[in-house]
């Protein structure tokens, strides 16, 4: 899975955690159960069935009857499924309440993108999304160096799993008081020793961090109690690759482990911000090609449709928050017409076509749902944005929060004619 399809089942389980918060049961009739990757469908069916002969002693006769028909649609749900995804199984079930107050039935069984080394089962009044939240913590590998006048340690950082790659120790000469003329000499050795130890660092780098002549980590964080981290960041002898990922340098009390740990800690900050940086780059781009005038740009949902279908898009940047509804609608001659539509604005015209007939509803849904299931049909990747950044703020302001760097040159204004009558959006 490449990083643009990664980042849009993120945001896929992002929504569902959001509903899945908000949902709340009528007693404890709502079952969260996790499957890890190497669990097993009879076994867990089996400690249901013990479940279902516990939850009958249940007193009260409307939370035994909730609780019971949870247990049973839970294992109907598993009965779909001959082995547990290689990335494990989140199964979600239980009778919520609707805004109305009324009680709807809600079965959510699904394979994460990626390994969920939990297992939980928990019947209660709400939903437990933690483990969810958890898959969206960043599972980027960054790389530290760590070094003092004692020697270097080379680790790396994945998710919450450090682990140490690499570590020598260095018995560098001190300063002293000698005078005479031995001082210059001593100064000389010194300076030889240390040229070399950065000399080593610089080397084992390469070798922890490029593969393949590509660099296996996210950023890069230098630490050390002395001034060696600065003269390596700077030291021709250190590698331009990685040079260009170094995303902080920091002072740290001690060396080894223990300065690996206090890295990681005074880094914590830098390395969340890398996910931001890439934001903030992806629309400075963006904006490059408006000033520069290159044409291969559209902004607003209705060019940005249109350029989906030609197969223009290259990548569409759209905010994570945007509200519109997609709506399929037919006239009276069973033609289908999209409508795009703010749910704050949608009003009585939503089902008047423009020659003023009526319109009937097909289907709706998110507007980010279809493009989420919808847009590598078109050769297209997408990519989530917030309005955290100054710059992500203005694309939502300005832009309406969703826009595409295309491939190649869009007349828009000739297409305006062409299709106008089949699509057209109200989300201003």
């Amino acid at each position: 899975m490449d990083e643009a399809e990664k980042n849009v089942e993120m945001w896929k389980v992002k929504k569902l955690i959001k509903s899945l918060q908000q949902a709340r049961g009528n007693g404890t009739s709502i079952i969260s159960l996790v499957i890890p990757p190497k669990g097993q469908i009879p076994l867990i069916q089996k400690m249901l069935t013990e479940e279902y002969g516990t939850a009958s002693n249940i007193k009260s006769r409307v939370n035994r009857l909730s609780v019971l028909s949870a247990i049973t649609s839970t294992q109907q749900k598993l009965k779909q499924f001959t082995n547990v995804p290689k990335n494990g199984l989140v199964v979600y079930c239980g009778e919520v309440l609707t805004d109305e107050g009324k009680e709807k039935k809600l079965t959510i069984a699904f394979e994460p993108f990626k390994p969920i080394n939990t297992s939980l089962y928990l019947c209660d009044n709400k939903f437990h999304v933690e483990a969810l939240a958890e898959l969206l913590e960043s599972d980027d590998r960054y790389g530290f160096i760590v070094m003092d006048g004692n020697g270097a340690l080379f680790g790396a950082l994945s998710g919450n799993t450090r682990e140490i790659i690499h570590k020598f120790t260095v018995d560098l000469p001190k300063k002293h008081g000698r005078g005479g003329q031995s001082a210059l000499r001593f100064s000389r050795l010194r300076d030889e020793k240390r040229h070399n130890y950065v000399r080593k660092v610089a080397e084992t780098a390469v070798q922890c961090f490029i593969t393949n002549d590509k660099v296996n980590v996210q950023g890069l964080v230098l630490a050390g109690s002395a001034d060696f981290k600065t003269e390596l960041s700077k030291s021709e002898m250190f590698d331009l690759r990685l040079q260009q990922k170094i995303i902080k340098i920091v002072d740290i009390s001690y060396g080894g482990e223990n300065g690996f740990n206090q890295a990681i800690e005074l880094s914590a900050e830098a390395l969340s911000n890398v996910k931001f940086i890439q934001e903030k780059k992806l629309i400075t781009q963006y904006f490059d090609e408006i000033s520069m005038d290159t044409g291969k740009f559209c902004y607003g949902i209705e060019d940005t449709l249109k350029a989906l279908d030609l197969g223009a898009c290259e990548t569409i940047i759209v905010w994570e928050g945007l509200e519109e509804v997609r709506y399929t609608l037919k006239n009276s001659e069973g033609d289908e017409i999209i409508k795009i539509v703010n749910p704050n604005k949608k009003g009585d015209d939503l089902l008047i076509d423009k020659d003023g007939s009526e319109l009937e509803i097909v289907s709706d849904m998110p507007f980010l749902e279809w493009l989420a299931e919808n847009y590598k049909n078109y050769g297209a990747t997408v990519e989530f944005v917030t309005d955290r950044s100054s710059e992500g703020a203005q694309f939502c302001r300005g832009f309406g929060g969703i826009g595409a760097l295309l491939r190649y040159k869009v007349n828009f204004e000739q297409l305006m004619s062409d299709d106008d009558d089949e699509f057209y959006s109200d989300s201003d």
